[in-house]
């Protein structure tokens, strides 16, 4: 059975691309057998030790069967949780099968979301012998069985042989530093960042002309949602560099930049597009001005961009 690949959009808070496939039920249901027959090793561990040294004799009854449950207990819920909260999402019958568990954002689980699928599936697999679950996994489009939508995560494929994503990051635009480290992108989601980020990325696959309206399009998507406005006479393409920056800095574990001073913010570009312009530049030069308080300055384009293409000129090439 070919496992569903995963939606475009599904993006890490590092900014990696997630170019995984969601995992079948039955390549689920091998590395759940391999799993039980795990732990049940270890109860039958667990029967020998207490056959051969004898803890019933040492303690009261009662204390040594509430002792036995307690590690029943551990074993059963310890497990799962704790290989897929330190082991980032796996067990040793996902690892087999080239399984991981991740949120649905793409990011690591943690302890609250391992916890979650371990009770939900005290339930739903044993007990009813996984029925609700290869139900639930066939009908979802993600392939989620009650625990995973309880917690928020999906079962992904590895795909073996390939190289790991690396990290893509955006830093500020020369001149816009302290407008980025003031931006708030508190109200733009996951998806909204796959899209500037996607963008950003394509770009310069597109002819001049292409590239500035896509830009300018999808900025003027968020325009509504991002806080301060676009300073006077930034392009499209640049302040989506702002952007992706922002939102990066936002999801960094490490403490926010600061700047000294927040730059005075100018109208932003009108809705339907046309309102993202370069900054002005001096008669009978190509070097952009020098940037004044309050003011953003188109930066310098990389060597190999074209140049002097009058009314296309984006002024920010995106990282490589």
């Amino acid at each position: 059975m070919r496992s569903s690949p995963s939606p475009p959009g599904t993006v890490t808070p590092e900014a990696v691309e997630l170019e995984l496939e969601y995992a079948t039920v039955g390549s689920r249901g091998i590395a759940y057998l391999l799993d039980l027959l795990i732990i049940g090793l270890l109860f039958v561990l667990i029967a020998v030790a207490e056959g051969t040294f004898g803890v019933s004799g040492f303690v009261p009854g009662w204390l040594g069967l509430a002792l036995l449950l307690l590690l029943a207990f551990a074993v059963q819920f310890g497990y799962p949780i704790g290989f897929e909260t330190l082991w980032r999402g796996r067990t040793p019958g996902k690892a087999a099968m080239g399984l991981r568990v991740v949120t649905v954002e793409g990011a690591p689980v943690g302890l609250r979301h391992a916890a979650l699928r371990a009770v939900v599936g005290l339930f739903e697999l044993l007990p009813t012998l996984g029925v609700p679950a290869m139900i639930s996994s066939l009908v979802g489009a993600r392939g989620q069985r009650l625990g995973d939508l309880a917690a928020g995560t999906v079962v992904l494929r590895e795909r073996r042989g390939s190289r790991a994503p690396a990290p893509q990051q955006f830093a500020a635009p020369p001149g816009l530093e302290g407008y980025v480290a003031h931006l708030d992108v508190s109200r733009l989601g996951p998806a909204d960042y796959a899209a500037v980020r996607d963008t950003l990325l394509r770009l310069h696959e597109l002819t001049p002309a292409a590239r500035r309206h896509v830009a300018e399009t999808v900025a003027d998507g968020l325009l509504g949602r991002v806080a301060p406005a676009p300073p006077s006479g930034v392009p499209a393409e640049v302040w989506l560099a702002c952007v992706a920056a922002a939102v990066q800095a936002r999801r960094s574990p490490g403490p926010r930049p600061t700047a000294p001073a927040r730059p005075a913010g100018g109208p932003a570009g009108p809705a339907g597009g046309g309102g993202w312009a370069a900054p002005p530049r001096e008669a009978g030069s190509d070097t952009p001005p020098a940037s004044r308080a309050g003011e953003a300055v188109d930066p310098p384009r990389p060597a190999g961009e074209a140049q002097n293409r009058p009314g296309t000129d984006t002024g920010f090439q995106p990282p490589a």
